[in-house]
Parts: C-alpha cells; sequence; structure tokens
C-alpha cells in the first residue's frame, strides 16, 4: 500500500515558519493567530495519523510545526510584553509632567 502525504502536515509546517518569522520580523503578537492555525492543523494531523499509521508519511513535519509554532506563539507573547512596557514608559514620562515640550 502506498503511503499519501499526511493531510495538514504542510500547513502545520508553513504556519509554524510564518509565527516564527512574522514575530521577529514585522507582526510581533500578531504572529500568534498564525500559531494558533499551525497548532490546530498540527493537532488535526497527528489525529489522522494517530487513527492509521501506516497510511500516511510525514509525521516529521507535523513535529517540527508544532515546535516552530509554539516557539513563534511564545515570542509573539514577549512581543507583546515588550510593547506593553514600552508604550507604558512612554505614557507614564509624557504623564509625569517631565516632558514640557520645550522646542
Amino acid at each position: 500500500m502506498e503511503q499519501q502525504p499526511l493531510p495538514g502536515a504542510s500547513t502545520a509546517l508553513t504556519m509554524g515558519i510564518i509565527s516564527v518569522v512574522g514575530a521577529l520580523v514585522c507582526c510581533g503578537p500578531f504572529a500568534a493567530i498564525f500559531s494558533i492555525i499551525g497548532l490546530s492543523s498540527a493537532g488535526k494531523a497527528e489525529r489522522l495519523y494517530k487513527e492509521n499509521p501506516g497510511a500516511y508519511s510525514g509525521s516529521e513535519s507535523v513535529k517540527t510545526g508544532r515546535i516552530l509554532s509554539y516557539i513563534g506563539l511564545g515570542l509573539s507573547l514577549l512581543m507583546l510584553v515588550f510593547l506593553i512596557i514600552y508604550f507604558g514608559a512612554i505614557l507614564a514620562f509624557i504623564g509625569s509632567g517631565a516632558f514640557e515640550g520645550n522646542y
């Protein structure tokens, strides 16, 4: 019997990569959306693989996609905390009156 590619494995891997790159390069906290999609796809693909392991190939992509999605989610949360602290410090500086706006 010929093995078929595991449905959802490439989606999980792609979303994991996008979440890590997005968290580091441009999107920050919004990359968590891709992480959640990647984790969902990995879960569905893993369930399919456990039902019939001999029929599918590509379980390594699912594991890699899941790991990358967790890393992307962690980086997104770190970026969210950093942005909250950053803008909180700016607002505290402006609200304290230390910034007079002398031109």
